[in-house]
């Protein structure tokens, strides 16, 4: 990936982060956006050679800022999102956080990237396990990873000859779950490990790695690779 663009949203932490670390150990120019500037120091920090920017995913004029800095961007991974649980009768606006950045995220992101992906260059979008096995008391956030999904099936035909595809992740070991469940994640993990066929959950280096696939395989589009270890079929 030497001397390669490849820009990070949602690249602050957790398996964003990692595509950047393993984006920039191929040769690659990195750039991380995310909303927070303390997370984005703190990565540059621990990462030298990371580029950052201040994005807010949902919004289309900071998109169009990020990428008004380059000429061509070879790969793009999008990583924003979180999840949102609570009863479907839930606060409305409570849910935006798990539908904007990958639903109205990927238009702007389309939009803003026009005319500057090269041919055989790539978007990767993050679905996950809920789009097959929704999960309960997060119908929006099961709605959110089936929407980008979908996404890259569709912008794979919209967007051609850039290559459009999806890492769909299981249970993850990253930052997000230090904030939804503190402490408690260790059992949890440890109850969906004993559940999987591979017997644990899944690392941000993981993902990423099945993320840089996607970026250097000129022959995959359209598709969505599941690093889930077997959750979909238990």
């Amino acid at each position: 990936m030497h001397g390669q663009n490849v820009v990070v949203i949602g690249g602050s932490k957790g398996i964003g982060l990692e595509v950047a670390r393993q984006a920039l150990a191929r040769g690659a120019r990195v750039t991380i956006a995310a909303r927070g500037e303390a997370a984005l120091a703190a990565a540059a920090a621990a990462i030298p050679g990371l580029e950052t920017a201040v994005v807010d995913a949902a919004d289309a004029a900071s998109v169009r800022a990020l990428f008004a800095r380059f000429d061509t961007v070879d790969h793009v991974y999008h990583s924003a999102g979180t999840f949102v649980g609570g009863p479907a009768s839930g606060d409305v606006a409570a849910y935006r956080a798990a539908i904007e950045p990958r639903i109205f995220g990927i238009a702007h992101l389309v939009a803003a990237t026009e005319g500057k992906i090269p041919a055989g260059g790539s978007i990767t979008l993050t679905g996950g396990v809920s789009t097959d096995r929704p999960a309960k008391g997060a119908w929006i956030t099961n709605v959110g990873t089936a929407a980008a999904e979908q996404s890259a099936r569709a912008l794979a035909l919209d967007l051609a000859p850039v290559r459009v595809n999806a890492v769909a992740p299981g249970w993850t070991d990253t930052p997000m779950w230090e904030g939804l469940l503190g402490e408690d994640r260790h059992a949890a993990f440890a109850d969906v490990a004993a559940r999987l066929p591979v017997g644990h959950i899944a690392a941000a280096a993981d993902v990423a790695g099945a993320v840089l696939f996607l970026m250097n395989n000129c022959s995959v589009t359209g598709e969505i690779v599941h690093v889930d270890g077997g959750h979909r079929l238990i």
